[in-house]
């Protein structure tokens, strides 16, 4: 894939798009028919969009371009902490606002921020390095 066919947030709309497909596709066919109540299943589209958010700026960045010389168990790692993080952070924020009557935007907004926030902060804490140069100006 050539990083310069399109701008970075190209790339993140492309990524994002494929990662609701996949999610919606796995609620319908395989959770929801099974045990996932409707409310909750924007927790798997959070969950699966998680980590394109955070490996696409990776992925582009050339100053960030030294996190993949980590080993593949390190970045295996690196993904599982970004999906658990996603995934805890937004069931742990519809399950203590879902039923507030809040209309169902607002709470998947809630959710998303949260169980981003929480992968991000799991993939920082993970590659604190990666961003020393931002922290540094």
């Amino acid at each position: 894939m050539d990083k310069e066919r399109l701008p970075r947030w190209g790339w993140l709309l492309i990524g994002l798009f494929l990662a609701a497909m996949v999610a919606n596709l796995l609620n319908l066919f395989v959770l929801g028919p099974t045990v996932l109540p409707v409310a909750y299943r924007s927790i798997t589209v959070i969950t699966i969009m998680s980590p394109v958010l955070i490996y696409v700026g990776v992925w582009y960045d050339e100053e960030r371009q030294s996190y993949w010389a980590n080993s593949r168990a390190k970045i295996a790692g690196d993904v599982l902490f970004v999906v658990t993080g996603a995934a805890l952070g937004s069931a742990i924020t519809l399950v203590a606002i879902v039923g507030f009557g809040l209309p169902t935007f607002l709470t998947d907004i809630l959710a998303m921020g949260v169980g981003f926030l929480l992968s991000w902060g799991l993939f920082w804490w993970r590659n604190q390095g990666l961003y020393a140069d931002e922290l540094d100006r």
